[in-house]
């Protein structure tokens, strides 16, 4: 019998919290409205197989406006006819969530619950007077969303913004700072910190997700066992990117791919291969990359 591969999946691994949820809207969505298509705002998660498996079954991705933009943009249906739109784990700003309501739509918001409360948090202290400090990328489709509660919030994406912030003359003596749900840990920690020394009554909102963080720690056992760890995810994903990169210098060997037929033939020479994939990733798709492993025979 030829050698066969062994396969260890990470303990935590695959769709988060919001993105099952969000996944979850859509499938209902389709089953309670026959109307077609059903529309996501946005893509609904950063995983090109699963985007093709919903476009498949009647779902078209909607285009949000720019950041810049306040209000929906043009290029959206003048009027939905009662269609679902369903509002992807990001959120959006509530003018936009608006809009979709003057023209028509049947809105499923499926915002993931963590970033709804950070959405509600910054509503909050904006009624309050109090200034709101948003940490993370100003283009995310979270940050833009929660700034749309805010519209006079401080956007900071990473420690030298931070530091640059403090230099101006208006920065306030009280504030509040909201980190995106993803944020790495440090880097919320290390802008607080430099708000900290300006800021006199600065509160930091404990909003940042535990799930990339799980998926870290789980990746640093699962590379105590292995030869190797492929990574299945979306390329345009950024926890599956940094998955990646934590494999790669954990190991040494680290594949990122998408689906099955990605998988590189220098894989089948190990003995040894360690599996985690992104929040984005759908559980069929890990499995399907499982199968292929444990199936492989090397003829001798």
């Amino acid at each position: 019998m030829g050698k066969r591969i062994s396969v260890i999946r990470a303990e935590v691994l695959g769709y988060c919290m919001g993105v099952n949820m969000a996944v979850e809207a859509v499938f209902k969505a389709l089953k309670n409205n026959s109307l077609r298509p059903v529309y996501t705002y946005g893509p609904l998660i950063h995983n090109p197989a699963a985007l093709e498996q919903l476009a498949g079954m009647g779902v078209e991705i909607l285009t949000p406006p720019a950041p810049e933009k306040s209000s929906a943009s043009s290029s959206l249906p003048d009027n939905f006819g009662g269609r679902t739109v369903v509002i992807r784990a990001h959120g959006i700003p509530p003018a936009e969530y608006a809009e979709l309501e003057r023209r028509g739509a049947v809105i499923v918001n499926a915002t993931c619950p963590r970033v709804l409360s950070s959405q509600k948090r910054a509503e909050k202290y904006r009624r309050e007077g109090i200034h709101v400090i948003l940490a993370g990328d100003r283009n995310h489709a979270e940050i833009t969303g929660i700034a749309g509660f805010v519209p006079e919030c401080t956007v900071l994406e990473n420690i030298a913004d931070a530091e640059n912030y403090i230099k101006q003359e208006d920065v306030p003596g009280r504030a509040a700072l909201i980190g995106q749900t993803t944020i790495k840990q440090t880097e919320y920690d290390g802008i607080a910190g430099v708000l900290k020394g300006r800021i006199p009554m600065l509160e930091v909102c404990p909003t940042i997700c535990p799930a990339a963080e799980e998926r870290q720690k789980a990746l640093e056992k699962l590379a105590a066992k292995t030869e190797g760890i492929i990574v299945i995810g979306g390329k345009n994903s950024a926890n599956t990117r940094r998955l990646f990169t934590t494999a790669l210098n954990l190991t040494g060997k680290a594949w990122l791919i998408e689906r099955p037929d990605d998988i590189p033939e220098e894989v089948f020479n190990c003995s040894c291969i360690g599996i985690t994939a992104g929040a984005s990733t759908p559980e069929e798709i890990i499995s399907s990359v499982e199968k292929v492993l444990l199936d492989f025979q090397d003829e001798e």
